[in-house]
Order: C-alpha cells, then sequence, then structure tokens
C-alpha cells in the first residue's frame, strides 16, 4: 500500500490500516529474537591490544591499570564505572544504575546487563502531585523521594563475578585509591557544582561533600572522597551485602527516611541486578547487539533500521537522506512510547515492533518528499528518559567487548548525599509516568506502561551497542537523555559507512522524537541548502545546544588496529589503545 501524493486520502486513516496489518505479528511471550549474521571470523580474531574510550581519562586510565594486572574487558569496566562514580558523581554513580552490552570473544556470548534503579515498595503516585493535580517537578527530581533503588552496583558484582577475571577487589582498586588520596575535578564537575549549588546547600551531607566552606571547591585544589571510599571498600570486600545490606544499606535507609523517603531494607536487599537477552538486528551486512527493555533504545533503534533498510541512503543528497531518518525516528518513537516498558510487568509486542514486515508498513506511509506531521500519526502517549549521563566503551586484547552507558539522570542526580555513605543517590524517579500525559523534565509524556510500581525499573533510553560487520566492529553509546537513541543510531550508520571512530564521535547531531514535533538539530549540522530544502519539506528546525558526550572504539580486523575517540565536547575525556 503506498500513500497518494495529492493527499486526498486521509493520511492518518492509511497509518492506521498500516499499523492494523503489522499488528498481526504481535508477540505472545514478549522476547525478543536475534537475527543478521553472526560473522564467525570476528569471533575467533583477537586484536592483541585493547582500548577504551570514557568521558574522564582518570577512568580511562582505571580501565588500563585493571588490564595491565591481568583483567579483562569486563574488569576494566567495573573499574571505569566505579572510578567514574567517584570523579564524574553529575553523570553516573553507585548511587545510580547502568545498562551495559557485553560480547564474550571466547564463544562470541551476547549478553545484556540490566542493572536500572528500581521504585521502592511504597512508592505513591500522589507524593509527585501538588495540590492542584499539577507534576510537582521538585519532589521528582530532588531530594530522597526522587530516588530509586540503586542498581550500579549490584550490576558491578554481576559482571566481575561471571564474567570477570580478577577479584572485585582488584577491579575496585582505583576508584577506591582516587576516592581515598583525592583527585582535581575537572571543569565540567565544578560547573555542574555550582550550577545545582542551591539544591545541594538544601540538605546537610551534600553540603558537606560539595561546598565546602559554603561554596563549590577551588579549580586546582585536591578533592578527597572517604565516604565513598569507605562504601567501595565494603562492596570489595562483601559483594552485594556490602551495599545492600549491613552497614551501608542502614545508612542508607536511615537517611533517606529522615529527610521524607520511603526506602525500606526489603527495598535494598531484594534488590537483583539482572542479564537479558539483547536485541540483535540485521543493516546491511552488520549485525547490531542493542538493548533490549527495560531500555527502550534498542527497539528504536532496530525500528529505525528496519524502515531505512528499503532505502539506498547512500545514493541521496543530505537534505533526502535526512528526511528519511527522520521520517523513520518519528515512527519509532511513536511506537516505543506507547508500548515499552519493565518487561517483568509489561507485556511487549516486540515481535511486531521488531518485525522487518511491520517496518514494510511503516516505510510506505512515507512521502518522499514532504514531512508527516507527528498528529497525522495514530496517537500513541509517551514514556521515559535521562539526560545526565555518561557512556564508555571498551575492546580487550582477546577482542572482548563492553558497552556501558550509567546515569544517575540529572544533573548530579537527586542532589541528596545519604549520610556518612558518600553516596550521591539519583533522581530517576522522574522517568516513571508519575503522571499520566504530563511532560517530565525533558517534555516527553508519560504512559500506563511505564507507571510506578514497587519494584518496577523505570524505562530509559540507555543504548549500548556493538556493531559487528566482516571486517570492522564498532563499540558505541553516548548519554543524552531521548537523544541518545538518535545518536547512537547516527554513529552507527556512519560507522558503516566507513567512518572512523573519531569522526563518529565528532559528527554533528539531529533528533525527532515523535513529539514535539520539530527537529532538534546541533549547530553546523547542516548548510542553508539543506535546511532550506527541509523547511520546504514541512520540517521546524530547532536549535539544540546540548548533546551527549559520545565515547568510540573501533576494530578493524583487516589491519588489525584498534581506534578509541572520545567526544570533543568533553575536553576531559579519553579514548586510549593500550
Amino acid at each position: 500500500m503506498s500513500v497518494p501524493r495529492n493527499w486526498r486520502l486521509s493520511l492518518s486513516h492509511v497509518l492506521l490500516s498500516l499499523l492494523l496489518v503489522g499488528g498481526a505479528a504481535f508477540a505472545t511471550d514478549g522476547k525478543p529474537k536475534a537475527v543478521g549474521p553472526v560473522h564467525p571470523a570476528s569471533m575467533q580474531q583477537r586484536p592483541g591490544h585493547a582500548a577504551i574510550a570514557s568521558a574522564n581519562f582518570l577512568a580511562t586510565n582505571a580501565g588500563l591499570e585493571v588490564l595491565a594486572k591481568g583483567g579483562n574487558a569486563f574488569d576494566a569496566a567495573v573499574a571505569v564505572a566505579s572510578t567514574l562514580s567517584v570523579v564524574e558523581p553529575e553523570s553516573s554513580g553507585i548511587g545510580g544504575g547502568f545498562m551495559a552490552v557485553l560480547h564474550r570473544a571466547k564463544d562470541g556470548h551476547d549478553v545484556f546487563i540490566d542493572a536500572r534503579e528500581t521504585a521502592p515498595a511504597a512508592v505513591d503516585r500522589k507524593a509527585y502531585l501538588n495540590a492542584d493535580g499539577s507534576p510537582n517537578r521538585d519532589a521528582a527530581l530532588k531530594g530522597p523521594l526522587s530516588a530509586g533503588i540503586p542498581g550500579e552496583p549490584a550490576g558491578l558484582v554481576l559482571i566481575a563475578g561471571r564474567y570477570g577475571k580478577l577479584s572485585l577487589q582488584q577491579s575496585l582498586a582505583p576508584a577506591i585509591r582516587i576516592a581515598r588520596d583525592g583527585f582535581k575535578p575537572d571543569s565540567r564537575l565544578h560547573d555542574a557544582i555550582a550550577e545545582e549549588h542551591k539544591d545541594l546547600q538544601r540538605w546537610p551531607a551534600s553540603a558537606a561533600k560539595y561546598l565546602p566552606a559554603g561554596k563549590p571547591p577551588a579549580e586546582g585544589t585536591i578533592w578527597r572522597d572517604p565516604d565513598q571510599a569507605r562504601t567501595l571498600e565494603l562492596i570489595a570486600a562483601h559483594g552485594n551485602d556490602g551495599f545492600y545490606r549491613g552497614e551501608t544499606a542502614n545508612k542508607l535507609v536511615a537517611a533517606v527516611r529522615a529527610a521524607g523517603g520511603n526506602w525500606t531494607p526489603a527495598d535494598l536487599a531484594g534488590y537483583r541486578a539482572k542479564e537479558r537477552t539483547p536485541i540483535i538486528v540485521n543493516y546491511r551486512g552488520y549485525r547490531i547487539v542493542t538493548a533490549p527493555p527495560p531500555s527502550s533504545g534498542g527497539v528504536a533503534i532496530a525500528e529505525i533500521l528496519n524502515i531505512l533498510a528499503g532505502f539506498d541512503l547512500s545514493k541521496m543528497d543530505q537534505a533526502q537522506r535526512v528526511h528519511y531518518i527522520v521520517e523513520a525516528m518519528r515512527r519509532a518513537f511513536r511506537d516505543h512510547n506507547d508500548y515499552l516498558g519493565d518487561p517483568d510487568f509489561v507485556k511487549m509486542p516486540l515481535d511486531m515492533l521488531l518485525s522487518p514486515f511491520y517496518a514494510d508498513g511503516l516505510r510506505q506511509s512515507i512521502l518522499p518528499d514532504k514531512a508527516t506531521p507527528s498528529s497525522m500519526l495514530p496517537r500513541a502517549e509517551a514514556a521515559e528518559p535521562g539526560m545526565h549521563t555518561t557512556h564508555f566503551s571498551i575492546i580487550d586484547a582477546d577482542g572482548n567487548m563492553a558497552a556501558v552507558t550509567s546515569t544517575v539522570n540529572y544533573t548530579m542526580g537527586s542532589t541528596f548525599v545519604a549520610e556518612g555513605t558518600g553516596v550521591l543517590l539519583n533522581d530517576e524517579m522522574d522517568d516513571f509516568a508519575l503522571v499520566p500525559n504530563k511532560p517530565n523534565v525533558y517534555g516527553l509524556l508519560g504512559s500506563t506502561a511505564n507507571a510506578p510500581e514497587g519494584g518496577k525499573r523505570m524505562l530509559s533510553s540507555m543504548s549500548p551497542s556493538i556493531v559487528i560487520g566482516a571486517d570492522r566492529t564498532a563499540v558505541i553509546g553516548s548519554p543524552g537523555g531521548s537523544t541518545i537513541i538518535t545518536q547512537v543510531l547516527e554513529g552507527i550508520l556512519h560507522f558503516i559507512d566507513g567512518e572512523s571512530a573519531q569522526q563518529i564521535a565528532a559528527h554533528k547531531r539531529f533528533h525527532h522524537q515523535y513529539m514535539p514535533d520539530e527537529v532538534m538539530v546541533e549547530q553546523g549540522t547542516f548548510d542553508p541548502a539543506t535546511s532550506d530544502a527541509l523547511t520546504k519539506m514541512g520540517y521546524t528546525l530547532k536549535q539544540r545546544e546540548s548533546w551527549g558526550f559520545m565515547n568510540v572504539v573501533t576494530w578493524d580486523r583487516k589491519t588489525n588496529k584498534l581506534d578509541a575517540a572520545s567526544d570533543p565536547r568533553r575536553p576531559s575525556g579519553l579514548g586510549k589503545v593500550q
């Protein structure tokens, strides 16, 4: 079926019929199914050296230090993540959560690690409402009510125990040392503390940690974090019990409840990081391994690539290429906003959403020379993401790979530090649909699939991904809220087009998320002719200043060359080959 260019037939009716046809593939078990080539040669070759790209040079060096001790990519991932908790608390930490895609070289095993935060059992939507029923943004974003039960400690323990070669103590040693002995914060952390100064002052332990003498620490001074060092030492010694039970757990619960939160010891003791089956999609001979729910990213990326598979983007000018990519983004965001949530709580039609036949129908609804107004697509309610996040990518000498995206959600998370722990808590509760059809801090609406329930994981945009081709491999991811999905998508497309790690990380970016109906554009992405052509097609272009800091590692197996690149938008990042 095609949509007449004269628009005499109602576009919304055509689209609705296409969606109903595609719906015949509705999943009964809710489990993603892998497709695409495996490229056996890529599973047997080893690079013989390693590469890490992260947002902070201290974290990259911590990973390399662990590799030098005989660790693998998974041990290095524990070292990088825990060090970022110390040196980059504005974006991630043990008070938050992460999602990771791991590839084990010896047997080609791909796995997704879900260390996403969960809602406490006593969660109550009314706590996030003002007296007039409007969303209470302060309760959702600041203080203990905004914090989900952290998942990062359990995720690190899981990775170390099941996939690492070294002990947890060895992999956490760099972070413990840096927290205990001190480091010089970079300008981005100084800026984040200044930005959140007023809210940090509200909580005594937060002010004591981040505002010594009542103001942000002077640049160039050594900053120590003995409380977090102690917490990391307990995790190193006792694994999950070092955080979710005993001394640390008691301090966390006491601090949260004293400040008006509702955590219980059972919430912490009951937390589990989980292994899940990743989503695998084939596009132009490349095998993309990416994140399943409770990430919304992998489903959206797979759906977009399935739609784009019917076009030869390489033969198009920039305006036409962007047109088709944006229309694919629009349709994928419409779907993921409506259907996706925590797979332990929500049944999702993943067979439908990941089906090439469903993508065929969506592709037929795209006009070759006009934008599709989002208002003409069948209505969907939105859900999700989180903005202040970090990502790192690792390939080790044996070819093991780790793509890890970690977050505390907004800048400095909840701004609430639990006294005596050094743990800055996340504000991930805002990633739930706390108030139906009311936007969260990023302007995204909420649906019942992402409504909060005790023990439930909130939906996320985190999209750590591994791309495996016949001759080249990439480990890729980015922070950036809802733009994580489109930034990773564009990075995948650039990699498949043959670009280097540095080119991919530096590329100018654009984004469309169904609603609001506008194309967000980084300055300099389009030349004047392209911007004019897109405007004539019916697109509204809106400049966006803030974009994520992508970290990419590539492996050219023909030359056996590893290449690591950190986003040039973040000067303190470091991609390094060992």
